[in-house]
């Protein structure tokens, strides 16, 4: 994917460019109607023009962001995971797997949710 080699080539930690590399090549693969982009410095994930899941990293984890509503919604399966999260984002620690199941949970909600959708934000 290469509009997000830029964004993985300045991630100084090597474990921390391999793990999100893996999970944004997760993304791609298993939602390949889904348009990778880079957006306010972070990649991102949109359909039809609407922004459907982003990601950033940070020192200690990466950070996933499916939008706030999302985040209520599935707060108890976030929890779950064992994974930390604020009103906006999901913190995945590095030394945490990565719930993929959980993931898919995010962004197959985001799609339904959104499919009428016609800005790139929920209003």
């Amino acid at each position: 994917m290469e509009v997000f080699a830029e964004y993985l080539a300045n991630i100084d930690n090597p474990q921390h460019r391999e793990r999100t590399e893996e999970v944004l090549n997760w993304v791609a693969e298993k939602y390949p109607h889904l348009v990778p982009k880079i957006a306010w410095k972070q990649p991102m994930f949109t359909y039809h023009e609407t922004f459907i899941i982003g990601f950033s990293i940070a020192k200690h984890h990466m950070a996933v962001a499916p939008e706030r509503v999302v985040i209520e919604r599935f707060t108890n399966d976030i929890i779950e995971s064992g994974y930390d999260h604020t009103k906006e984002l999901v913190r995945i620690k590095w030394n945490s797997p990565v719930d993929y199941s959980l993931l898919e949970k995010l962004i197959e909600f985001n799609i339904s949710d959104k499919a009428d959708c016609t800005t790139f934000w929920r209003k």
